[in-house]
Parts: C-alpha cells; structure tokens; sequence
C-alpha cells in the first residue's frame, strides 16, 4: 500500500471508481446501463393491509389466509408483508400531538407492523408460517427452500434514520413501501397489496360515492394528477418511475373471494400501475 497523489492507493485494485467521489453525476450516467441479478424472480411479494384487512379480524382475515394457502399448495411461493393499521396511525397521532420528529414517528409505527405479522405468523404456523426479522433477511432463501411462509412487518427498517417527508412529519416510507422495496430487491415475481377496495379509484369510494375505478395507470400519472388520496403510499409511485425490476403492482380487494387467486394466477383483476 502506498500513495499516490497524497491519497491512499493499492496496486492492484484499479478500477473505474478508484478516486471517484461517488458522487459525481457523470460516474452515474457511465456506470447507468448496468443491470443486477435478480435474486428471487419466481416469488411473490404480498402485503395484507392492516387497517383494510387485519382491523376487520377473522372474517376478512382467515378467507385470504386459506386463499394464500391454496395457492401455495399448488406451487406458488410467496413471502407476506404486515401493514399497520388503526393502531399505527393512532401512535402516529399521539407522536406529532407530541412533537416528535419523524424518525422518532418511524419507529413507533414500526411496531404495530410486527405485531399484525406475529398474528399472521400465528395463524400459519401449523403450515410452515415463520417470522421473518430484518436480521433474518438473508436466510429468506433457506426458509422457502424449507417449505416455510416467510411472514414480515412491511415497514422498512429506516426508523431514526427515517428521511424527512416533503411535507409534514409523517414518514413516507411506511408499510406498502417497505414491501414494494423488498419486491425489487428481490427482483420478485410480482408485487400485490390486498385491500379492502376493488382498486384505484379516482377519490375515496369510502367519502366520495362519485368516485369511479380505475383498472390501470401509469405511476407518472398518478404523480402528476395531484390527486389528493391515493390507494398505495405515494412514494412507492415516485420509486416505480426510477425502479430497474418493478415495474409494476397490482391492487385487489381480498375481501372478495378468489380475487388474490386471479391474482396470483396473473388474471386481470383490481387495478395494475405501472411505471
């Protein structure tokens, strides 16, 4: 090891980013072309939301599971992301009532995420339901192997080092964006979130009854509309316009039976966005 222009330098681990910044914009654009593997492309990413599905209990809980559970037995792998529910967004509320910052809001919320996984986890246990920490990420691989249904809080673990919100004090990365960011880690097969709503719509059906379906989008306009209330984390779109490998989500309402099914089996159902 020597030096060369008065910085640290080995010979020979020459490459094209020795005595680059990283930072720079034209490293970028050379180096923009490249592609990675994809890790995982024969497996789903599946989000069950918390306040659509897990607030309901077993009536909307227990007829996903049992749909989920069928289409794994006929060969479809899958990992499940929890969403957080009512109870996140009551801890959201007593922590900006409190003047928390957001990294502090982060972590809160995270929590209730991991307890609507455990309760899912539960539920599968007798068919290979496993919990699946942000620790454990790396042994993903060996539980499907194993024939487990990996089961995992949705919410990225960014906590403290949450990002700053454009607007507001509200993490923007919250559950539907973990599990998209996990999909595209993954290089996955497809990405679904199971709600309790037929799709996008052009407002909220649930206070606006004018409020009509829209089967497919594209993530840049949805962006751009300026529509007030959007069915997925807003973010998730503003990643899709810049993702390598997902490119696409699909929205169903899982509390009408065969819907996550159709799904799975690539049927046009709910509403697709693309990027």
């Amino acid at each position: 090891m020597n030096k060369r222009e008065g910085k640290i330098w080995i010979e020979g681990m020459q490459t094209e980013l020795s005595g680059e910044t990283l930072a720079g914009t034209g490293i970028r654009e050379r180096l923009g072309n490249r592609h990675s593997v994809d890790v995982l492309p024969d497996v789903w990413v599946i989000k069950i939301g918390g306040q659509s599905v897990m607030d309901r209990g077993a009536d909307a809980v227990h007829p996903i599971l049992e749909e989920l559970l069928a289409a794994r037995r006929d060969g479809t792998q899958f990992v499940l992301g929890a969403g957080g529910g009512t109870r996140a967004r009551h801890v959201y509320a007593l922590g900006l009532d409190l003047d928390l910052p957001t990294g502090m809001l982060a972590r809160l919320g995270s929590s209730v995420p991991v307890q609507n996984a455990r309760m899912l986890q539960m539920l599968l246990a007798k068919d290979g339901g496993i919990m699946m920490y942000p620790d454990d990420f790396e042994k993903l691989p060996f539980f499907l192997n194993a024939g487990c249904i990996p089961v995992m809080s949705g919410m990225p673990p960014n906590e403290f080092w949450e990002k700053s919100a454009a607007v507001g004090l509200l993490p923007s990365n919250r559950t539907d964006a973990g599990v998209y960011l996990m999909a595209e880690f993954l290089g996955a097969k497809g990405v679904l979130f199971i709600k309790d709503e037929d799709g996008l719509y052009t407002d909220d059906p649930k206070k606006n009854p004018d409020a009509t379906l829209i089967p497919e989008a594209s993530a840049a306009e949805l962006l751009a509309s300026g529509q007030d209330d959007l069915i997925v984390e807003r973010v998730v779109l503003e990643y899709m316009t810049r993702a390598e490998k997902m490119r696409e989500i699909r929205i169903v309402n899982g509390l009408v039976p065969g819907n996550v099914t159709a799904a799975l089996r690539g049927e046009a159902v709910g509403t697709v966005i693309r990027a």
